[in-house]
């Protein structure tokens, strides 16, 4: 058990290390980040930030020795210079990055355990992504097998001849079949050192652009009949990669059962209505697993709770927002409102 008062280092600057490091700070521990872009919205709320690159070896060694434990705020740090942290602990541990990394591992890793993901299939080449085609059938997404989030990195194939004119990048690839689904939703959960699961309710997820626009909780009849399977498979990924703190795993709801999507080994843009929505955010249950504290309830504070994005521009109708006096403004403190940029969430909670 880490006591407060110590250190928690925070691989990443984002807005997800910021609000990890105010859930900290409400437990009394100091937060340290790390992260190769000197802009960093986290290191505005911590004691103390590092700006070096992944693969400076010696700061990451002199910023794992000012911390008791070190966690990341994005799944795509890369995992050989970890190294460096010697004997602080990482948590969740490597294991979570690696699969998360690669499309391609990451659904084989699903698929072993029991899950269904779309068919996929790996693609290194033109003729391999003809193969695929041929394989899987269109419309179908390809996507790079690392790095790209929030619809970066991906080319919808709606028939064969789409592909012909695609100038592939010099990176391994992964295709996916198309899925007809009914509804997004996310099983959201944290997993103590012990073992110990706690899940949140499942929210449904609308996205636009590939970007996550809203959330729902309680999602709709067709989410609830289908979160018990989606649970299980969660669980037992959980458990196979000895996992410690808050795990989100995406689906597609449709007739037949669950389909898996993609996981998130961190703090996930689903699960922000838990700071306001839920008795224990995810933000403070991900500090007390990776601290060894007991997990929080993470039971609903109010009948339903409604999460929007705040995209590019729409971050400037703060006024307006604030006025409603039953919204919960987050504002990420980001400099330009670029299109396709996270800059907030607000939240309402449904009482009645």
């Amino acid at each position: 058990m880490i006591p407060p008062g110590e250190t928690i280092g925070i691989l990443g600057g984002g807005q997800l290390g910021r609000m990890l490091a105010m859930a900290a700070a409400q437990l009394g521990y100091r937060c340290h980040v790390y992260a190769p872009e000197a802009d960093s919205i986290a290191a505005e709320v911590c004691a103390a930030f590092t700006c070096a690159g992944w693969d400076d070896a010696a700061a990451l060694a002199a910023f794992a020795a000012d911390c008791a434990v070190v966690t990341y705020e994005f799944e795509n740090v890369p995992v050989s210079p970890l190294a460096a942290l010697g004997h602080t602990p990482l948590l969740p541990g490597a294991r979570a990055l690696e699969v998360a990394q690669d499309r391609l591992s990451e659904k084989t890793f699903v698929s072993g355990l029991g899950g269904r993901p779309a068919p996929f299939a790996a693609v290194d080449d033109t003729a391999g992504l003809a193969e695929a085609i041929e394989a899987i059938g269109a419309p179908g997404i390809l996507k790079t097998r690392r790095d790209g989030y929030d619809g970066k990195g991906q080319w919808r194939i709606m028939a064969p001849a789409d592909a012909a004119g695609l100038d592939l990048p010099a990176t391994p690839l992964i295709y996916e079949g198309f899925i007809d689904f009914r509804a997004e939703f996310s099983v959201i959960l944290c997993r103590g050192a012990d073992g110990d699961v706690r899940f949140w309710d499942t929210p449904e997820n609308v996205h636009q652009g590939g970007i996550l626009a809203r959330s729902t909780v309680p999602g709709s009849t067709l989410v609830r009949d289908e979160v018990a399977e989606a649970r299980t498979l969660a669980r037992r990924v959980a458990d196979a990669l000895d996992y410690v703190g808050v795990l989100t795993l995406e689906f597609f709801a449709t007739e037949s059962g669950p389909v898996f999507n993609e996981m998130a080994p961190r703090v996930h843009n689903s699960g922000h209505w838990t700071i306001e929505g839920a008795i224990t955010s995810q933000f403070e249950n991900h500090v007390r697993a990776i601290c060894g504290l007991p997990l929080g309830d993470t039971g609903l504070a109010a009948r339903g709770v409604v999460m929007d994005n705040l995209i590019g521009d729409a971050a400037h109708d703060w006024p307006a927002l604030l006025a409603d006096p039953a919204n919960h403004l987050h504002l990420y403190g980001k400099a330009a409102a670029r299109p396709g940029r996270k800059m907030g969430h607000v939240t309402r909670l449904v009482l009645d």
